[in-house]
């Protein structure tokens, strides 16, 4: 009978460490929508924008497409090293960050403290229950998924200190609202090639560089 009882525990562990597994590799797509009740040219550049992150262990890639361009964000956690890809109006533009400037840059979000609320509600296929924050002075509330994980939650406006797997939040920028809505996971393998940094076809600045560019045209 103990030995009926040590086994049946035995695969009740097995099964749960398996479920507690981290994978390798990771997609994520989100569906992006825009309230700008003044700028509905703004509106309709963002009809049909999407927003992918790709995980590979340490490395990751954010891509936003919309009708105005794309922008992607890479990092690798182990060399520290960061780039920015903007391709609009066809112009292409490399940015390149050290690790210092990547933790500056998402430090905004990564360092948010989430409480968990009780309520748990379904958002397309996805269970999911709110995180609320306090950003800029006012609540901030992200709904997640806390079924699965992430190899690294370093990528691009990645929230370090949620206990899942974001699914729907919103950003606001000026008097326009960015509404992120997860719609599929896939932990099918990565190709590491998605990683490799374009050698040619951009124009080359640091971030530093960049970002006085930026005060120069205020």
């Amino acid at each position: 009978m103990k030995y009926v009882t040590f086994v049946f525990f035995g695969l009740i562990s097995g099964i749960f460490c398996l479920a507690q597994q981290t994978p390798t590799d990771v997609t994520l797509t989100y569906s992006i929508s825009i309230n700008a009740p003044q700028n509905k040219n703004m509106e309709k550049a963002f009809n049909g924008a999407t927003y992918t992150v790709f995980l590979k262990g340490g490395e990751s890639r954010t891509e936003m497409h919309s009708n105005l361009g794309t922008e992607s964000s890479l990092y690798n956690n182990k060399t520290g090293q960061g780039v920015i890809l903007k391709e609009y109006s066809g112009q292409k533009l490399m940015i390149t960050l050290t690790r210092e400037n990547w933790k500056q840059k998402n430090q905004l979000f990564h360092s948010l403290i989430f409480s968990s609320g009780p309520t748990v509600s379904k958002i397309g296929n996805f269970e999911v229950r709110p995180g609320e924050a306090t950003l800029d002075g006012k609540p901030f509330v992200v709904f997640y998924s806390n079924t699965s994980l992430l190899p690294n939650s370093d990528y691009n406006n990645a929230f370090g200190n949620l206990k899942g797997i974001p699914v729907k939040y919103d950003l606001k920028s000026g008097n326009l609202t960015f509404t992120y809505t997860l719609t599929s996971i896939s932990y099918e393998i990565i190709p590491s090639a998605k990683f490799e940094l374009p050698k040619t076809g951009f124009r080359v600045m640091s971030y530093d560089e960049n970002q006085q560019m930026k005060q120069g045209s205020k």
